[in-house]
């Protein structure tokens, strides 16, 4: 179901930082909790700006695997949504695709 104020889409390249142990929600679904390092030159204002950020990631079932197999370091490429923490702190990308870059 989409909002009718509009999409919810968010794509970065990152670093895999931390990459927590495989879990498994009570439903049984594999989950993997990660934090992804994204650093670049983005131009703002018609001035770059250095931009250096730590993302809370988080995936669920095959993908939630496969990520937690990869090494620390892994450069990707990751696309998702962003939605509230369940502790209500901050947000947490929920990764629905990635590819190694």
């Amino acid at each position: 179901m989409t909002s009718p104020a509009g999409t919810n889409q968010f794509e970065v390249s990152a670093t895999v930082v931390q990459v927590q142990s495989l879990r498994y929600t009570p439903a049984g679904i594999p989950a993997v909790n990660l934090v992804l390092e994204h650093e670049s030159t983005v131009v703002e204002l018609d001035t770059p700006r250095s931009v250096k950020l730590q993302i809370r990631a988080v995936a669920f079932g095959a993908l939630a695997e496969t990520l937690s197999r990869q090494s620390l370091e892994m450069v990707g490429r990751f696309q998702g949504f962003m939605a509230n923490a369940r502790n209500g702190k901050g947000v947490v990308f929920h990764i629905q695709d990635f590819s190694k870059t």
